[in-house]
């Protein structure tokens, strides 16, 4: 059986572009809640107190969200509560390994802290994770680069 040019082509297409999907971790994207749609606003603010309170309370109606774990770290980060950011990254990171956004805030606050190892460690799995360049490896790369270069 013969397959027409443009059948084939969309053939190779299908067959190419299922891993490109699946290494960008390209998925149906749930609705955004009104709270994290709040919490985007007042992180876009940098209200980072009201921020952290409206997270913890919705991270603790909402433990399996990746995301609001995510957003919680980074709060946290912004006022140097490392421990809690942390803790709130690594939750994102085991609920979803593949968490992008969870990789490159928490490699930014393990440079914070002068814990370049451990930056080093989201960095590799980013370049891993992103089959093409993504937004977050070239900023995390960017931010250890001038950070080594600043010790």
């Amino acid at each position: 059986m013969r397959l027409a040019p443009c059948s084939a082509f969309a053939l190779v297409v299908l067959l190419l572009g299922a891993p490109l999907a699946q290494a960008a971790d390209i998925g149906p994207v749930p609705p955004a809640s009104d709270d994290l749609r709040t919490v985007r606003t007042l992180i876009e603010k940098k209200d980072w107190p009201a921020a952290v309170e409206l997270l913890a309370a919705y991270t603790r109606t909402n433990p399996q969200n990746a995301d609001s774990f995510n957003l919680l770290g980074y709060s946290y980060r912004h006022l140097k509560r490392y421990d809690e950011s942390l803790t709130a990254y690594n939750r994102a990171l085991t609920l979803n390994p593949r968490h992008r956004g969870a990789h490159e805030y928490i490699g930014e606050a393990y440079i914070q802290l002068g814990q370049f190892d451990k930056a080093k460690e989201h960095l590799d799995a980013l370049n891993r994770l992103c089959f093409l360049p993504c937004e977050e490896y070239s900023d995390l790369k960017k931010s250890y680069e001038a950070a080594l270069k600043g010790r």
